[in-house]
């Protein structure tokens, strides 16, 4: 298992830090953490594909399982060129840890294929999805292990596994994954469920730091579903987006970004390149604006340490899994910035998930008044259990997220026990 406990993936090994950070605040269950040091089941699959020019392509792709003490796992499946098993354990392992830390009756599991899908076709992406879904299947299931969209992923991409897992198993199975369009039994709310988690939970840190939201200044990397959503309900609160960064461009206005116009120059567009509504900056000089908030909302290892030595805001709120390395993380909490963590930060997906997923077993739904109200409840409650954990123990909010999850887990894994003993 060297491939694992000393991994050259930074995702993974950011994630064996912070693990390793919380052992001494464990007591008793410090003896139960290597359980959480490596996944339960890691899956390898090929898949290969008809393209259209009648050629055969082949991709590679995983479904990990990292624990399942709690419950059924629960975790995304990410379509992205870099894309790799450590990445994809690092991912499912942080599930784990989101899912306890919202005390959700989930462990955490994560699956991806590493390709690019704006290179493929419509069918050739349906072929691509159903033949994964068919190589997965053996560990996958609404008791076992539900998928749902990240990175590349959507609610279509959601159908035709659900499709794909019901027509193997001889009935009509929602529950497999969540993320699904309406009409095929997802949840109202879902889409924009992570964007708004951002903000609540941001809007709930905020209070207590002292920082008003109307008139805060605000900078947003990634505009997808969750930057995106964020910047919008901030922006309705009161709050000023004045730099927003996609793959495309990084675009600045000291006067506020009109968000509900670029995105939909985005929608339009694919892009925020080419919006004229803002002043096109460097890729660098983002992190050196002016903001009382920066909101990560792309991809993981994105605050380096010369990063937090430069930004200016009082908080951090972590839209994307992993976006700041430990080192930097270190130096943010020296320098008196708070960061809100993803395992807290981004559950608002996971959370309307797990409303789909009971949604669907009991084959009754609920209106989108019910579900934001459920989420904020959840959301609001956890970030007090951290708030008064770190209090408790002196810590950043980071580190009490993940004494609190570890405590639930590894109990969980101690009552359960060792088969065979």
């Amino acid at each position: 298992m060297n491939y694992i406990e000393h991994s050259d993936n930074p995702a993974w090994d950011t994630y064996l830090r912070q693990i390793d950070k919380v052992a001494p605040y464990l007591d008793g269950l410090r003896k139960y953490l290597d359980t959480l040091k490596r996944p339960k089941r890691a899956l390898i699959v090929d898949i290969p594909v008809v393209m259209d020019d009648g050629s055969i392509r082949h991709f590679e792709g995983y479904r990990v399982q990292h624990n399942l003490s709690r419950g059924p796992g629960k975790g995304g499946v990410r379509y992205h060129p870099d894309v790799c098993l450590k990445e994809v354990m690092a991912l499912s392992a942080w599930m784990t840890i989101k899912t306890a830390v919202l005390n959700l009756p989930f462990g955490g599991a994560k699956g991806g294929i590493r390709v690019d899908p704006r290179s493929l076709s419509a069918t050739e992406l349906e072929r691509l999805t159903r033949r994964y879904t068919s190589e997965i299947s053996i560990i996958i299931g609404p008791q076992s292990d539900i998928p749902a969209p990240d990175v590349g992923t959507n609610a279509q991409i959601m159908a035709w596994m659900m499709d794909t897992y019901s027509v193997t198993s001889g009935s009509t199975v929602t529950g497999v994954v969540t993320g699904k369009p309406v009409n095929l039994g997802g949840s109202l709310g879902r889409v924009k469920a992570t964007g708004r988690g951002v903000f609540v939970t941001g809007k709930a840190c905020a209070q207590r730091i002292g920082l008003e939201i109307e008139g805060a200044v605000v900078a947003v990397q990634g505009f997808g579903n969750v930057g995106s959503e964020a910047a919008l309900l901030f922006q309705n609160a009161g709050a000023k987006v004045t730099a927003i960064q996609d793959h495309s461009a990084t675009l600045y206005n000291e006067a506020g970004i009109d968000i509900e116009a670029l995105m939909a120059w985005q929608q339009q567009t694919g892009a925020i390149v080419g919006f004229t509504g803002a002043d096109i900056i460097s890729e660098d000089q983002f992190w050196n604006v002016n903001a009382d908030i920066f909101v990560p909302a792309a991809l993981e290892g994105q605050i380096t340490a010369a990063v937090a030595e430069q930004l200016t805001c009082r908080l951090v709120l972590e839209g994307a899994n992993g976006p700041t390395l430990p080192e930097a993380d270190d130096i943010l909490q020296a320098r008196g910035i708070t960061v809100v963590p993803d395992v807290i930060c981004n559950a608002g997906g996971v959370t309307v998930s797990y409303f789909e997923w009971v949604q669907d077993i009991a084959s009754f739904f609920w209106s989108e008044e019910d579900i934001n109200a459920r989420l904020d409840k959840i959301l609001t409650h956890a970030m007090t259990d951290i708030w008064h954990k770190a209090a408790s123990e002196e810590c950043s909010l980071r580190t009490a997220a993940y004494i609190l999850a570890c405590e639930r887990i590894l109990i969980a894994r101690k009552d359960r026990g060792i088969y065979p003993g």
